[in-house]
């Protein structure tokens, strides 16, 4: 049983997200917050495996709620998945920046949804539709630093393989299917990789390898 929070100011958007979620019987909403400091508050308190968080929400935004559940300072971080209404908004980018796993748009699809939120449960930052590797290529974009000059981080030609898979939007799942290997040993591959790069989850780590276009060149 997934156990997830939802994040949103308009109680009727909170009671369909319910609905939607719960049909299929392995999601169950445990709690419910109307602004970010109301969700960081009941996310401390329930723990949740996943937050649904509206960024725009007035009387406390989710850019800073996004933040506080995924610092590590103060416990486990909380994978929290943004709503939004726009494919390429600002908030985001500031999501992203403050360590979203990953982020939906309010009119997905109910199984996008589900399949969002399973994901982010299994430790898979990244869903697969496009929009989501359009606003991260962007998103990197804005950001884009040189490459340096020294060498990139040394990757096995097996950690090769998965940042490619991770880049291009599969789950854990999925990168097992393709390499034939089992799950466990892609997500010790992930970890090892985020490690390497120096980056803070499975998402930077995706940003990385569009700020390094040559990270894969021998």
């Amino acid at each position: 049983m997934i156990r997830i929070l939802i994040a949103d100011d308009q109680a009727t958007v909170r009671r369909s997200l319910t609905r939607l979620l719960e049909r299929d019987g392995d999601i169950r909403v445990v709690a419910e917050a109307s602004d970010g400091r109301e969700a960081v508050q009941q996310a401390r308190q329930t723990r949740p495996d996943v937050v649904l968080m509206d960024v725009r929400m007035p009387g406390g935004d989710g850019l800073t709620a996004t933040a506080e559940l995924a610092r590590t300072e103060s416990g486990e971080p909380i994978p929290v998945v943004v709503m939004t209404t726009f494919d390429l908004d600002e908030y985001v980018f500031g999501a992203l920046e403050n360590g979203a796993t990953g982020f939906l748009l309010k009119d997905s699809a109910p199984a996008e949804l589900a399949a969002a939120v399973r994901a982010a449960a299994a430790g898979d930052g990244l869903v697969s539709p496009g929009v989501t590797r359009r606003v991260i290529a962007e998103f990197a974009r804005r950001r884009s630093a040189p490459e340096p000059a020294g060498p990139l981080p040394e990757l096995t030609n097996r950690e090769r393989e998965v940042l490619a898979a991770m880049a291009a939007g599969s789950s854990n799942a999925e990168i097992a299917a393709e390499l034939f290997v089992g799950v466990g040993t892609v997500k010790t591959h992930v970890s090892r990789i985020i490690g390497k790069l120096g980056v803070r989850d499975r998402v930077q780590a995706v940003v990385w390898t569009h700020q390094h276009p040559h990270w894969n060149e021998p």
